[in-house]
């Protein structure tokens, strides 16, 4: 496999190619005929893969007691292709911002069955894990779904939150569980023979109705007796436990980047933030062994993305998304002040509404918004990652985030326009906090008549006004050795810049085109987006973009 393709040298923090680094930059090529490759390579067979698990408790103590002494590598991402994009892979599917999303297809998100029948349940487990009670139980057609209720003080805002995140996160790029709402009427329940509970003494009996009654008394129940529920579809393949944030996979020989490496896994940071999913942990992940063009691989899901929107406070929990469960500065400075110390959450304005959770766009920083507990990839993310991320936030139009609401199902109109309301805020303030931070040139194109063209994402996006100034350094660039020779520098005042005289024309030739803006108010803007292009039949074609490359890689290119 040429790892060199999924992010320049992708596996640079192992020992053995950070010696070999600088050799293979002089005896092998920078780009490939088939550059910028589309599609993670994942041609190794997984099949020995095995189920293995992290306890919430122990990953929840090493982040919180762990984490807060790590430093950030400041590393790019490592699974990249030649134009700083993530390829498709088992981890994420390029969709909004890459590919034309249609309202209804955004509206269906993952959803490619039929939803359940709950003309029938039969039961056979007791959700053992999470905030809000559930059960595992077969449909009438016999599929298998895992079912969650609403808690009384929160009727349809808790499963309106796993429909309504489930569509965003599939948008996003990130494998979804079918899901759908659907109803649950306790006087249309079997019971499985051989379900069972764990009873307060540790033996094993029977589930009973009784169970069941005691399960449903503190959840919302409709007038006519069922209950709302959400029902997830039982994922395809054999399960293997959740994924991590942090290393590889060991029995995955497709699993060559460690996970906080992984762009997508960084920018969990960013979408989370838009959405609020204050509980981003390994619990709510799973890997699946599945078949797929004939290849047995390890395919990884956000499985459970339900706390969003402020559905993962508590009745009484106000800081979810403002703290982390344990932080030591804010606990001693509230220790010290006798409470006085008001912290942001304790003073922020909440809609207030059963069917809406604690949730709010006023008052919203993505860079200081905080989950529960930090994940290392959390940490890791960079500039140039929440750029990326930030693309993809601000291709949601209003009209996209308002019918995504209404698939939550919200009988209070005023709540589903309060919820949309806010993501709408929380996507501005995304754009605008991330957008601006990084030179924001995207889109470079070489045309026939020789003009360099390309788009400036801040000012599209009307979060910035439009440079005074952009300048192009060209080089003439050989594929081979990495020796560049600069012969000609440009300027413009638009996004349309002449080429120089002397371009080469020869098929298989290439082109460095260094290209930084000169604005007052964004000085990080004068940092060069370096793109490349190589000679083909009729066309230039774009096989390489470096928006923050590492300070390794830098110095490699003088």
């Amino acid at each position: 496999m040429r790892t060199h393709r999924i992010g320049f040298a992708s596996l640079m923090f192992v020992a053995a190619i950070w010696a070999l680094g600088s050799v293979a930059a002089t005896t092998s090529p920078r780009f490939y005929t088939d550059d910028p490759i589309a599609r993670e390579p994942g041609s190794q067979d997984a099949s020995g893969a095995a189920r293995s698990d992290m306890a919430d408790l122990y990953e929840m103590v090493i982040n919180l007691l762990d984490h807060p002494g790590y430093k950030p590598s400041g590393l790019r991402a490592r699974n990249l292709n030649t134009i700083d994009e993530v390829p498709d892979s088992g981890w994420f599917t390029n969709r909004i911002g890459v590919t034309p999303l249609t309202i209804d297809e955004i509206v269906r998100g993952p959803n490619v069955g039929a939803p359940p029948d709950p003309s029938k349940w039969i039961v056979f487990r007791q959700k053992s894990s999470g905030a809000h009670p559930g059960v595992t139980a077969k449909d009438a057609n016999g599929e298998t779904w895992f079912l969650e209720f609403d808690p009384n003080y929160y009727p349809e805002a808790a499963t309106g939150a796993v429909i309504m995140a489930t569509k965003f996160f599939w948008a996003l790029g990130y494998n979804q569980v079918e899901t759908f709402i659907t109803s649950f009427d306790p006087r249309r329940v079997e019971f499985d023979p051989a379900a069972t509970l764990r009873r307060p003494n540790g033996k094993r009996t029977r589930f009973t109705k009784s169970d069941l009654d005691e399960l449903l008394e503190p959840v919302a129940r409709s007038a006519d007796g069922t209950y709302r529920v959400v029902a997830g579809r039982l994922l395809p393949g054999k399960i293997l436990g959740n994924f991590r944030f942090e290393g590889t996979r060991p029995d995955d020989p497709n699993d060559l980047v460690p996970h906080e490496y992984r762009r997508e896994l960084r920018a969990l940071r960013v979408f989370g933030a838009w959405t609020n999913l204050t509980d981003l942990k390994s619990g709510n992940t799973l890997d699946t062994l599945v078949t797929e063009n004939g290849r047995t691989i390890v395919k990884h899901w956000l499985q459970d993305v339900g706390s969003t929107f402020g559905m993962n406070n508590d009745l009484h929990e106000w800081d979810l998304g403002w703290e982390h469960f344990y932080q030591t500065d804010t606990t001693l400075k509230r220790a010290l002040s006798f409470g006085f110390a008001l912290s942001p959450w304790q003073t922020v304005h909440y809609v207030k509404g059963p069917s809406i959770g604690k949730f709010e766009g006023d008052r919203f920083d993505p860079r200081t918004w905080r989950p529960q507990t930090p994940t290392t990839a959390y940490m890791e993310l960079r500039d140039d990652d929440a750029f990326w991320a930030a693309q993809r936030v601000a291709a949601f139009t209003g009209e996209m985030i308002r019918a995504i609401v209404q698939t939550g199902e919200l009988s209070d109109p005023a709540a589903a326009t309060a919820l949309a309301d806010i993501m709408i805020k929380r996507r501005d303030t995304i754009v605008q906090t991330y957008m601006t931070a990084v030179n924001p040139i995207v889109a470079p194109r070489l045309q026939e008549d020789d003009r360099l063209c390309f788009d400036n994402a801040a000012v599209k996006a009307d979060v910035a006004h439009a440079p005074e100034a952009y300048q192009a350094s060209w080089s003439e660039f050989d594929n081979a050795t990495g020796v560049t020779r600069l012969f000609a520098e440009t300027r413009s005042g638009t996004t349309t810049i002449d080429a120089p005289a002397g371009l080469p024309k020869s098929v298989g030739s290439y082109v460095e085109v260094d290209i930084a803006a000169e604005a007052k108010d964004h000085p990080a803007w004068r940092r060069p987006v370096r793109v490349y292009f190589r000679r083909e039949v009729g066309r230039w074609k774009l096989v390489g973009l470096e928006r923050m490359p590492d300070a390794a890689e830098q110095n490699q290119k003088g």
